[in-house]
Parts: structure tokens; sequence; C-alpha cells
């Protein structure tokens, strides 16, 4: 089963997020399907660039997002990348 949730980057206590797609068996920041965007709460405002469109694709083929992915999808503009 595929899931759409982050994967940690960033040095130590430098934290960015790619929002990825990834096998749930799979680790956090293990190997992953496709990167749909980035999150970088380190921001003032944070910044969230999320790929809807590929996104969606994703959601109808049965991905499941994670709870702050759903948050996210509830909130991102149309940001194409």
């Amino acid at each position: 089963m595929l899931r759409i949730r982050l994967a940690r980057t960033g040095a130590k206590k430098q934290s960015s997020y790619r929002i990825v797609v990834i096998e749930r068996e799979n680790a956090r920041d293990g190997r992953f399907v496709e990167i749909l965007g980035h999150y970088n709460p380190r921001h003032e405002p944070p910044e969230l660039v999320l790929n809807r469109e590929r996104a969606d694709y994703w959601l109808s083929r049965g991905a499941q997002p994670s709870e702050t992915i759903r948050s996210f999808l509830k909130t991102a503009p149309q940001v194409q990348s």
C-alpha cells in the first residue's frame, strides 16, 4: 500500500521535509516512488510547496495520506512544479 507522507531532510536541528509517495513498509527516509513537494517549518510563515495535480493522481490510485499531509491538502494552494 502506498502512503503520501513526510521524509525528513536537512541538518541536525535544521529540519525540512519532502512530501513523498512511499511504500507503507519502507522507513521514513527510505526509498520513495515520487517527490510531490517540500515543507519547511523554519520559515516564517512555514513554506509549503505541493504539486496538487500529482497528489490527486496518487490519491486516485489508492495512496493514503498521513494526517499531516491530509491537513496540507486542505490548505495548500494549487502549485505546479
